[in-house]
């Protein structure tokens, strides 16, 4: 079956503490909200400790139009994409020698927090050294659970052609789509939540020959892949487009949802390869927040140990939409997981939608 032989993501130059996150919004929306303390208690509550943004926070006291957001998005997203590349491709824990990016034959770009035509990824294969004839397939609106998307599709691609080599890059700014004078709720919930990053993963064929290059004592298998879409459910997560930008939009139900919805959907997709929740071992989520994994918890009667990871990911990266389980996937990769050892890979995203991955380290 087709494997993940590497994995990376970059560096984003602004490291800053939740507990400054929380004095910038108290400043920019305190004579908003009549109960702006009450409010602010997201920022604790939710357990982030730490993000990263592209933009330092002095960025966000100006104005900014929706064209000088994108282009900055756009800009940010090529550099700390081909960065994230290069990591992955090149990464001394995973791999005894480099992968030459002229060896790629499909290109996932995947990302929901800016726009560009070209897309991102036509961007980044004019500043790297990449075949002309790699296929481009740039993935965009999944939010959350693009990462896992993304994935997937690899996944199908090296199932059709055992021979080929394919990237899945993450790139979510979504700092850049902060709105400094909608006085929403949900805008503030955001704000307490969401944050930049950039990841990448190698997907790789049966006959590709990466593991030959590979220093782990085994690589994770993916064995099948699920999509869900859930009916009459498009209020739940996403964007709003008005004239100032992408303003966002999720429900104060997701944890509910996740709650009454994903196990089914898990039971139903681990059936069709005959494999139970008891046989997982290990839970690759993209922690969407703190009350998203305790919801996963809770729905598949998982361990506190089971998303310890994730939840670690989530404090000291927060939520960075489809890359965060790309930064969680490459820590269990960093584990160097015992041969035989089954996984559950699990995003949720706009739709509203579940993505599902079966994992085995072999």
């Amino acid at each position: 079956m087709p494997y993940i032989l590497s994995s990376a993501h970059s560096n984003l130059p602004n490291s800053i503490a939740q507990d400054t996150v929380m004095d910038f919004s108290r400043s920019i929306f305190g004579s908003a909200f009549k109960d702006i303390e009450r409010l602010l208690k997201a920022f604790k509550n939710g357990e982030i400790e730490n993000r990263y943004f592209a933009c330092d926070l002095d960025w966000f006291n100006s104005d900014h139009t929706f064209q000088e957001k994108n282009e900055k998005y756009i800009e940010l997203a090529a550099e700390y994409g081909a960065q994230a590349i290069q990591k992955c491709l090149d990464n001394p824990l995973f791999l005894s020698e480099g992968i030459n990016i002229e060896e790629i034959d499909a290109f996932f770009f995947i990302s929901s927090t800016g726009i560009s035509t070209p897309s991102v990824d036509a961007i980044i294969m004019n500043q790297l050294p990449f075949s002309p004839h790699t296929k481009r397939i740039p993935i965009w609106g999944l939010g959350c659970a693009g990462g896992a998307s993304g994935l997937s599709r690899a996944f199908e691609y090296c199932k059709a052609f055992p021979e080929a080599k394919a990237l899945v890059l993450t790139v979510e700014l979504c700092s850049l789509t902060f709105q400094k004078n909608d006085i929403s709720k949900s805008n503030l919930i955001g704000t307490s939540l969401f944050a930049d990053g950039t990841a990448c993963a190698l997907v790789c064929g049966d006959e590709s020959g990466g593991r030959e290059v590979s220093l782990l004592p085994a690589v994770p298998e993916i064995l099948g892949t699920q999509s869900t879409l859930m009916p009459r459910s498009l209020d739940v997560m996403g964007w709003e487009m008005k004239n100032e930008g992408l303003h966002v939009v999720f429900s104060r139900d997701i944890p509910s949802i996740i709650k009454n919805w994903l196990k089914p959907n898990v039971e139903e997709f681990l059936s069709g390869s005959k494999t139970e929740l008891h046989d997982i071992s290990h839970f690759i989520a993209h922690p969407g927040g703190k009350k998203v994994i305790s919801a996963y918890k809770e729905s598949l009667d998982f361990t506190e140990e089971m998303t310890e990871t994730s939840m670690d990911i989530l404090k000291k990266f927060g939520n960075m939409s489809s890359a965060t389980i790309l930064y969680v996937l490459e820590r269990f990769m960093e584990k160097q997981i015992p041969k035989g050892e089954n996984a559950l890979a699990a995003a949720l995203g706009p739709g509203f939608s579940s993505e599902l991955l079966l994992m085995r380290w072999q």
